[in-house]
């Protein structure tokens, strides 16, 4: 049996989260504690601890996912880039965080919003949908609240 994680508790639907992607293999949503504002996770279906455990498949379309998510920031957001950290200390469940970037300082940890406001968490994150509707994507684009 696969360990449970906080990640995989959202995944099924026990603990709320702001879905942005799913599909059978992963899913992205928001984080809690943003770098900036439309911080997304994305994170496999199936717990694998460390990002270099992951199978080869996993990871590439975990990665896939990524991309397409900091595009769609990119847009959503008017942001240079989309910056991407896999670090994976704060929850034992491999996990990319991918968010909207105008500089370097954009990648300090110590700068994440402990408290956001929940009402600019779902604003991003349909800013986020929107963006992937737009480029396509709208088959993995769950609506808000699902």
């Amino acid at each position: 049996m696969s360990q449970q994680t906080v990640f995989s508790r959202i995944i099924a639907g026990e603990i709320p989260g702001r879905f942005v992607w799913r599909d059978e293999v992963c899913a992205a949503f928001l984080d809690v504690a943003p770098l900036r504002p439309g911080h997304t996770l994305v994170v496999p279906v199936e717990p694998v601890d460390r990002w270099t455990d992951a199978p080869a498949e996993t990871l590439a379309h975990v990665m896939q996912v990524a991309q397409a998510i900091g595009a769609a920031q990119v847009e959503a957001f008017g942001s240079a880039r989309a910056g991407l950290m896999v670090a994976g200390y704060e929850v034992p469940h491999m996990h990319v965080h991918v968010w909207p970037s105008n500089s370097m300082r954009d990648f300090d940890t110590d700068q994440v919003d402990r408290h956001p406001d929940p009402a600019d968490l779902d604003a991003a994150a349909e800013k986020i949908r929107a963006a992937l509707r737009a480029a396509g994507r709208g088959e993995h684009v769950p609506s808000a609240g699902a």
